[in-house]
This record gives C-alpha cells, structure tokens and sequence, in this order.
C-alpha cells in the first residue's frame, strides 16, 4: 500500500500549493484567498523512486463554526485515515493559538507529524523559525512551496522509514466509469455524492458554493471501479463576483471534459431554469452521455409534480436521449437507479460500432428518404465508419457532403441513435466528401481513343 500524507494547517498557509507541486498538477486550487479547499483531495505523488498518496485539506483553526465546523470535520478524517502528516505553519505570520491548537489535537491522536514552516523566502531562517521551537518538534522543515524550496529534503525525510513500491505493471489499467455531478449551485451534488458512496465524504452545508473545487474520488460498486465528480455549482455569469468561483467555473467545465457520464441535477421545487439548459448544452457540446435527476422530489405536491413532468416533456426534447429519474439525495429515495442510467449510458457512449453495420444503416435510411438535389444534383452517401466514441463519431462518405442541409443531419442521427439503440449519449456525424480524381485535369484522350478516331476518320475519307 502506497504510504498516505495528509497536509494540515491553518488557512491559507500553503498546503494546496505543496500538494499541487509534490503532485505535479494543478489539481488543487490556489489564490491568496483563506478557506478555498474546503473537501478532501487526493493525488498521487513520486519522489526519487518512492510513490505515495497525499492528501490536501482545508484549514482547521480549534475555533470553528457552521460550514467552518464541517470544514474542520474533513481535516480531522484526514489526519485519522493518513499514515503521516505534515503540519504546516506560516513563517510570515509566526506561531499562533490556532497552531498550538493544531499541534496538541495530532499528539492527542497519536499521529507521527513533520513540522513545515512554509514561505521562508526572503527571510532569515533562524529568526523566523525560533518562535516554532515552542511546539516541541526535534525538526523543523523550512519550505518554500510556489518555488520548491525545502521541499525534496523534507520529502525525504517523511518517506524514509516507507519501502519503495514499484510502478504498477499495466498503466492502462481500467479505472472504471468517470461520473461527474453538475448543476446549480445548492441543488444537493454533494449529498447525492455522498449517498452514492455511502459516507460523509464531501462538504454538505445549507449554503450555495460550499464546493469550489472539482473533488475526484475513485471506489468500488460490486466489484467494479468508478470515479465520482463532485463539482461546484455554476451560477449565471452576471452573477459572479469572486475570481476563485470563476476558477471554480473552468474546474467544472475540464471535469466534465473529463468524464464519461454527467448527472445533471435539477432542484425540483425551483423548477427548470435557462441556467439548467445552459448546463445540458455544455455537456452535449463535449459530447458526453447524460442522465438527468431531479432532486428534492420528496414532499412536492401532486400538482407540483405535474407541472415539472410537464414542463420536462416540453423543453427537454433536444435530449430526449437521456434518461430521466425524480430522487431525493437526502434520503437515497430513487439515487440506485441512477446506476442502472449510468451503465446503459457509458455503454452505448463506449460501443465498437462496424463498417459493415453502419453503412447498412446509412444505405436503409437513405432509400427511406434520400437526401435533396442540390443545384439539379442529388447529394450521395456511399458509406459510414465510425471515427470515435464517447460520443460516438459516425463518418459518412459521399459526394456534395457540404451541401448537407441540417435537417437531414438531425434526420441521420435519429436514425442511427435508434437502430443502434444508443441510450442516454449524444452522437455525431461528420461529413467527407469523396476526392474527383479527374478534378483539375484537362479534358484529353487516351492514345486508344485517339487512334480509334483516327481510323473513324480514315474510314470516312475513303468514302468520300
């Protein structure tokens, strides 16, 4: 098992802009902004031959209350479940209460820490360092994280007593179906995120934006792997004040890039609303397979719930591909059906699609309805292969392919979402036409035309 490093510390001392260097990535988000990670992140890390998991937090203080309290609470799992923490302190802002508080609450748990007194630049060492001799620690690590300063001696003094692990033998390990969470902000991705895993894994606070960052977790189903998403909730853009949401906004945007299926979820008391659609169009655009769940159906009544079924009906009908599942995250009412969407879904999103079956398709449909003349010539369609998948590509080859008006695309697409019986993904067509090979030549003959017509005309002189 790979050894499991927490990073703790009060906020904004620099524990997402070590993890993110120690990670090689820029997973974590980071500004000059207190409380900004607000869940638990993990990555893998590797340092001179030894691999290792770590493990970002948000900042703990001993003081905290509301969303700062359930902050704390993700911290303190963190150091619980880690094998080594390393604490780390501002040197700019020297030992304080809340460090001392830090300090006490790890040796209570018995957890073996490294001391990292991070932003040393620019400062002398012994000066900055003498007030955190007071918390008792035989070393103090001094670092400076955004230029790496420190930080391979302290890397080598916390992996030391861990055996190397070798690298896994198949990087192509199949890592299971990537889901990513979408939705408004305070919709309840967090709680569904949390049912489907079954422990308080993520944040969950009655305030919208209590995710900023896109949380990857990987688990296992009944013996299959999957990745869940949790992501933070995007507003409409005159709506957004603060850079770390934009942040937030792109983070979002690259995990559903990143997935394989997206859970749209719509607050069922606020209705659907343009922020909604907008968000389906995103995820159609990167072509990623959709189910769509409206949540906090519990408690609505009858009337309520009929207007929103219709309301669905009338302006879904551009993903009517999708499935569709009334929930209630809270009290897991409907979430195990979520599953069986996800699966048919990634499955037809992931199918090997044949040459042969593809272009019998084509052929069906287009003796059903041809394509139209174009300029007194009929547009021809020759064959299909497929080109990719998740969304799966179809490419079609013929003659005029430019000329294909919209409507007979839409026509081709139903067509073969339904002969393949693809649920639950977008698919694409992409036109190519067939190169002319007599384009651009001169309009000659070949020497046996040639003679031919000399001897024509030698036939008709003798006639004369």
């Amino acid at each position: 098992m790979l050894p499991v490093i927490a990073l703790v510390g009060r906020p904004n001392v620099g524990k997402s802009t070590l993890f993110n260097r120690l990670t090689r990535s820029r997973e974590a988000l980071v500004a000059n902004f207190a409380g900004l990670t607000r869940d638990r992140k993990y990555g893998e890390g590797e340092l001179a031959g030894h691999r290792f998991m770590l493990v970002d937090t948000g900042g703990i203080s001993g003081y905290e209350s509301g969303i700062d309290q359930v902050m704390a609470d993700q911290s303190r799992q963190a150091i619980d479940e880690a094998d080594v923490v390393l604490f780390m302190v501002d040197c700019r802002d020297g030992l304080t209460p809340a460090d001392q508080e830090i300090a006490d609450y790890l040796r209570q748990r018995g957890k073996p820490f490294y001391l990292v007194a991070n932003k040393i630049d620019g400062l002398n060492p012994d000066t900055a360092l003498a007030d955190f001799y007071q918390l008792g620690c035989d070393a103090i690590y001094a670092t400076t994280a955004t230029h790496g300063r420190g930080v391979a001696a302290l890397m080598e003094a916390v992996l030391a007593p861990f055996p190397r692990e070798p690298e896994p033998a198949d990087t192509d390990v199949d890592k299971g179906i990537r889901i990513a969470i979408v939705g408004r902000p305070n919709v309840g991705k967090s709680t569904l995120v949390n049912r489907l895993l079954g422990e308080d894994r993520v944040v969950v606070f009655d305030l919208p934006g209590t995710t900023r960052d896109s949380i990857y977790i990987d688990y296992e189903r009944d013996g299959r792997p999957y990745t869940l998403i949790d992501t933070a909730g995007i507003r409409r853009r005159k709506n957004i004040r603060l850079t770390v949401e934009k942040f937030s906004i792109v983070k979002t945007l690259k995990a559903i890039d990143d997935a394989n299926v997206v859970i749209l979820m719509i607050d069922a008391r606020e209705g659907l609303v343009d922020q909604d659609l907008h968000l389906m169009g995103q995820v159609i655009e990167a072509g990623r397979a959709l189910v769509v769940a409206i949540n906090k159906w519990d408690g609505l009544e009858p009337e309520s719930r009929d207007w929103i079924k219709s309301e669905l009906q009338r302006r879904l009908r551009f993903v009517d591909f999708a499935d569709i599942h009334f929930i209630s995250a809270l009290h897991g009412t409907g979430v195990g059906h979520l599953y069986q969407s996800v699966e048919k879904a990634y499955a037809a999103a992931t199918d090997k699609l044949t040459t042969n079956h593809l272009t019998r398709i084509l052929e069906d449909a287009v003796a059903d309805h041809p394509p139209p003349m174009v300029r007194g010539r009929r547009i021809k369609l020759r064959y299909a292969h497929a080109g990719g998948r998740n969304p799966p590509l179809v490419i079609i080859h013929g003659n005029q392919t430019e000329e294909v008006p919209g409507h007979y695309t839409r026509y081709l697409e139903k067509i073969f979402r339904r002969e393949l019986g693809l649920r639950g993904t977008p698919i694409r067509i992409e036109f190519r036409s067939s190169d002319n090979p007599y384009a651009g030549r001169k309009n000659t003959l070949t020497a046996r035309q040639a003679a031919k017509r000399r001897r024509m005309m030698k036939h008709v002189k003798r006639k004369k």
